[in-house]
């Protein structure tokens, strides 16, 4: 389920979360949460220590980003509780039709099903809404926990780059999988 504008990223609602853009208010929950090590260590762009400002920076990009059809980033936050939990969003291939999914999910939520959850409403608007042929997403080859998650959505592994990303003077396997809208159920 969506509500939007059409110049607005739009809220998406889910069982247990409620996917809407991000405001400065959550600038101080952005900084704490992702730039915890187990979150920073596992994504490609969120430095640790996450710096003073970056997150205000950060969330000050996205309504542009959106209007220009560059990306949709969303605030994963809980129903119940309106807390903020971590962060997905599309980087949109115009000229392909297709988009990268990303996400982080804070520490101290992990292992509830939220990020497969939110992942899945991302997947539904991808298709759906914005009629994306194909959604890829790809992840650290040390961190298998978001491939379980990818693979729950029904993504196909595509391929292994092996150690194609440098992440703090040490370098990673990017691990390849992917989607597509005739795969979506």
């Amino acid at each position: 389920m969506q509500t939007q504008s059409q110049n607005q990223i739009p809220t998406l609602i889910t069982k247990r979360l409620i996917l809407r853009p991000f405001t400065l208010d959550d600038a101080p929950d952005v900084q704490r949460l992702a730039g915890a090590p187990e979150i920073a260590n596992t994504t490609l762009l969120i430095p640790h220590p996450y710096p003073d400002g970056a997150a205000e920076e950060w969330i000050n990009t996205h309504a542009a980003a959106f209007a220009e059809n560059k990306n949709a980033n969303f605030a994963i936050t809980l129903k119940a509780t309106k807390e903020l939990i971590g962060a997905i969003g599309l980087t949109f291939n115009q000229s392909d039709n297709n988009a990268e999914m990303g996400y982080w999910v804070g520490h101290p939520y992990w292992n509830h099903g939220y990020c497969t959850e939110a992942a899945r409403e991302i997947l539904r608007h991808g298709f759906i809404d914005r009629k994306l042929k194909r959604i890829h997403a790809h992840h650290f080859g040390s961190n298998p926990a978001s491939g379980k998650v990818m693979l729950k959505l029904g993504m196909k592994y595509e391929g292994t780059l092996r150690k194609h990303i440098r992440k703090n003077d040490r370098f990673e396997d990017a691990v390849m999988y992917g989607i597509l809208q005739t795969d979506f159920e």
